[in-house]
């Protein structure tokens, strides 16, 4: 006779046979779900190794692809720049001056990519001090910016206007440092409240309504007013918090928070901070440039869905396709990748490209274009580098909290995409018969339909047709 502590490690081992997730549904059944009637969709697979289509549902219905907008970036991006392409930032001096000749990176100074490559926050200002140094430079006469690899047109006319100062719709520049944003750090000490900036820079004025509380969280915001970089900073403050917020003028930015960098480390400015083209002058003298490679610029577009990485990459395209390169702008580089899609057979009528991360409300694309995109570069020697920009389910990424289960962690890899009332998903499943092309677009859905899309894919995944 079996005692009772026995008996109960049976049970346990019984349980732990039992599957640890549900099978999945046929996709034409997940599609039927009721909670899900009123969403507008789009469904297109595809077989990788042969591009037979699979399942279809809607693939020619035009929708909203929100951050899915950046698969097609990133691809156009490669297919115009190239998979060796690197974004440059070079520092030199012009009679006494100290010049900072913009290339477009968005990277610079992005502590998510300096973190991958062990380097500490503030390293490029640190360097570019260094750099003086070493060539005997303690003083220098104005600071000058040439940010004309961009034009000016820095915010996208599309773009939500209350969401301007939000990370995500920070303003696109030939200098980009920081994300374009500054983090605001807010503390009570000793009742009163604190507030400052990472990095420490003097360039934003705060005008200061927060308000202590004893109870509840924390809950603060930053609100602009006709004054650049002028913050009305209000909420309710209990303990610390801080968050980001997206600056206007980033060159101005740069070149400020330098000169700040600078005077810290004992290098004098003697002048002012001036924006003016000079990459051209035969009298420049580079003494440093900063690389990023286009693989890094598409790992942040992609993974973790930076949009000023796409923006980017758009102007890129423009202006390394004008002569001079210069004044990149999103009209000339959206065409140039309009036409990237129809030399893989798009009707220009089945799309609408208005910015380069899906943050606008008036792009339009297919799942049949989303899939054609990643055929064309799955059937290229850029595939290995392109999937490695995509996020992983269960791993990384914006997917890192989905796909957990065992057969499907690390093997679905893709594009999320969120605007208000648009989900999007697209990308690649790596199933053990093959690998699979998907693109799952949705309008008009609810709080579920992220779920719903995930249920999808992993039919997808089960090849349950």
């Amino acid at each position: 006779m079996f005692s009772r502590k026995y008996f109960n490690i049976g049970l346990l081992l019984c349980c732990w046979t039992v599957p640890l997730c549900a099978a999945s549904k046929p996709i034409d059944e997940v599609l039927r779900d009721s909670a899900q009637k009123k969403t507008r969709y789009s469904v297109l697979v595809m077989n990788a190794s042969d591009g037979k289509t699979i399942f279809a549902r809607n693939p020619d219905t035009q929708l909203m692809p929100a951050s899915n907008m950046k698969l097609i970036t990133t691809a156009a991006a490669v297919h115009y720049l190239g998979a060796d392409y690197v974004f440059k930032t070079e520092v030199g001096l012009l009679d006494g001056s100290l010049v900072i000749v913009g290339g477009g990176d968005p990277l610079l100074g992005d502590l998510t990519t300096d973190t991958r490559y062990s380097r500490k926050a503030g390293w490029v200002m640190d360097t570019i001090a260094e750099t003086l140094k070493k060539n005997n430079i303690t003083s220098v006469r104005d600071i000058i910016v040439d940010a004309s690899f961009f034009d000016n047109n820095r915010v996208h006319p599309a773009w939500p206007a209350d969401q301007l100062n939000q990370w995500y719709a920070c303003e696109v520049s030939g200098i980009n440092y920081n994300n374009n944003c500054i983090r605001i750090t807010a503390e009570n000490k000793n009742g009163k409240v604190v507030l400052g900036t990472e990095p420490t820079t003097s360039f934003l004025t705060f005008i200061n309504q927060v308000r202590l509380v004893g109870s509840g969280s924390s809950a603060l915001g930053a609100y602009r007013n006709s004054k650049p970089n002028v913050l009305i900073v209000k909420g309710n403050l209990r303990g610390t918090t801080s968050f980001d917020v997206a600056i206007e003028k980033p060159p101005a930015f740069f070149a400020w928070h330098l000169k700040e960098c600078l005077t810290a480390q004992g290098i004098e400015v003697q002048g002012g901070l001036l924006g003016q083209y000079v990459k051209q002058v035969p009298a420049l003298q580079i003494l440093h440039t900063f690389e990023t490679p286009l693989a890094d610029v598409l790992y942040r577009s992609n993974k973790d869905s930076l949009g000023l990485a796409a923006e980017s990459l758009i102007k890129t395209i423009s202006a390394e396709q004008t002569e001079g390169r210069i004044n990149g702008e999103w009209p000339h580089g959206l065409t140039l990748v309009g036409n990237y899609l129809c030399s893989l057979g798009a009707d220009p009528n089945d799309f609408v490209l208005d910015d380069g991360s899906g943050l606008s409300r008036n792009n339009r694309l297919t799942t049949r274009i989303i899939v054609s995109v990643l055929k064309d570069l799955y059937a290229s020697a850029n595939w290995a580098m392109f999937e490695s920009s995509l996020s992983v389910g269960g791993e990384d990424g914006t997917t890192s909290k989905y796909f957990q289960e065992p057969q499907y962690r690390g093997r679905i890899l893709g594009k999320t995409g969120y605007i208000s009332g648009v989900r999007a998903f697209s990308g690649i499943c790596k199933t053990p018969s093959g690998d699979i092309l998907f693109s799952i677009l949705t309008e008009d859905g609810n709080g579920l339909t992220r779920n719903w899309i995930n249920e999808i894919t992993k039919s997808i995944f089960d090849r349950k047709f």
